[in-house]
């Protein structure tokens, strides 16, 4: 970055960019279903709708190839793309509020595509220009905003979004996706962005082959193996609450944003740690300690001391997440920074899917508790992996 003030208003757009994404994702992932609901549509056709809506993030890989070779409007390959993306989501979050899904089923489906849409050419292309313009050194930092503040947003909106479902004020849940998404748009407008990239970033057909690097498919693979464990552990601690120590629904909730608090301060301990003590040493003792939290939530029986465990567990996710990420820029080649970086991520969208028909199938066979022991296991089991990354690229071991 050029200048300490762009750094700054960088930072601050990687933030606000993210912080929005949780509130979006918050809403898909709790709500919209219950909106659904409340206009007395059957499970069948939300789940059509369901399936439809993530077809935009299935594009998510040929929108980062179209921004590392489209310069638009000779703006850029990053900023134009973002704006569009912030544009496109909040005008069709606005206006989807004006529509009964039961008497204008259309409509309603099309402003919903358009705003997953939008969610993913601005997710996409703004993980393009943090790559671009992020230093080494901070790369850590960045992914820990990110990550910090995609958790610290599902936090809030999630209790924000519950009062409002719960008055019926349904539309409020749309205008306050669209307001928080001001911000960043402000910023987009207000950061620089490469008009013209550099020889060694312009796009190159040539730049393919860095997915052929030995290390980086083994990075991949890590990046396929971690989150089916990580992302599973997460996603039935809540039921592990309920049905294993009998935590009724409203306490569960409770957990849950500690759980989400420990994420925040994972996110940015991580990025901070990162620069003191390396990425080879952030990696390793991410998974080490992942293990271990993940074992102990085996072998805890106490709704006390699961407040603890609720934290750290959220505090490895946080953590973890920031570390690979913060890696995924580093072996991102710059001349198709944007779709490599995409498709790293898909392949972790891989793992979670897996996990959660694997968790599913140890919690019937062995119950929770050895679950997370399976998982945990994983955890440790992926550390020759690891040492083998940094045994083929040296180089990024700081």
């Amino acid at each position: 970055m050029n200048s300490n003030s762009e750094r700054i208003k960088k930072f601050a757009l990687f933030a606000s960019v993210y912080f929005v994404e949780g509130a979006v994702l918050t809403y898909f992932s709790s709500f919209n279903v219950l909106y659904l609901r409340s206009f007395d549509l059957s499970f069948s056709m939300i789940g059509i709708i369901s399936a439809i809506a993530m077809l935009p993030f299935i594009l998510k890989i040929f929108i980062g190839y179209l921004s590392d070779r489209v310069n638009l409007f000779k703006r850029g390959h990053r900023k134009p793309y973002i704006i569009i993306g912030l544009v496109l989501q909040t005008v069709a979050f606005v206006l989807v509020s004006f529509f009964n899904p039961a008497e204008h089923f259309l409509p309603y489906l099309v402003l919903i595509i358009l705003a997953a849409l939008g969610m993913s050419t601005y997710d996409t292309t703004t993980d393009g220009l943090s790559i671009d313009s992020t230093p080494e050194k901070d790369r850590g930092l960045v992914q820990g905003l990110m990550v910090g503040g995609r958790a610290l947003s599902a936090i809030v909106t999630a209790v924000l979004m519950g009062i409002f479902s719960n008055n019926g004020t349904w539309h409020y849940n749309f205008y306050l996706i669209a307001v928080l998404a001001i911000p960043a748009l402000v910023l987009a407008f207000l950061v620089k962005d490469q008009a013209v990239r550099p020889a060694e970033a312009a796009y190159s057909k040539e730049a393919m082959r860095s997915f052929k690097d030995p290390a980086y498919l083994l990075f991949a693979l890590l990046g396929l193996l971690y989150p089916l464990a990580l992302y599973s552990t997460e996603s039935m601690m809540s039921a592990y609450l309920n049905e294993g120590l009998s935590i009724d629904l409203k306490t569960v909730s409770y957990y849950t944003a500690v759980y989400g608090i420990g994420v925040v301060v994972g996110g940015i301990t991580g990025g901070m740690l990162m620069k003191k003590i390396g990425r080879k040493a952030s990696l390793i003792w991410a998974a080490i300690f992942t293990a271990l939290v993940t074992l102990i939530l085996a072998i805890t029986k106490s709704p006390q001391i699961m407040w603890g465990i609720a934290f750290l567990i959220g505090f490895v996710f946080g953590d973890y997440e920031t570390v690979y990420f913060a890696m995924g820029m580093d072996f991102a080649d710059p001349r198709i920074a944007a779709f490599m970086f995409s498709v790293t991520m898909a392949v972790g969208n891989f793992g979670i899917a897996a996990g959660s028909s694997l968790s599913g199938v140890l919690i019937d066979s062995i119950g929770f508790a050895g679950m997370f022991i399976v998982f945990g296991l994983i955890h440790l089991a992926l550390l020759p992996l690891i040492f083998t990354i940094f045994k083929r690229r040296p180089e990024l071991a700081m």
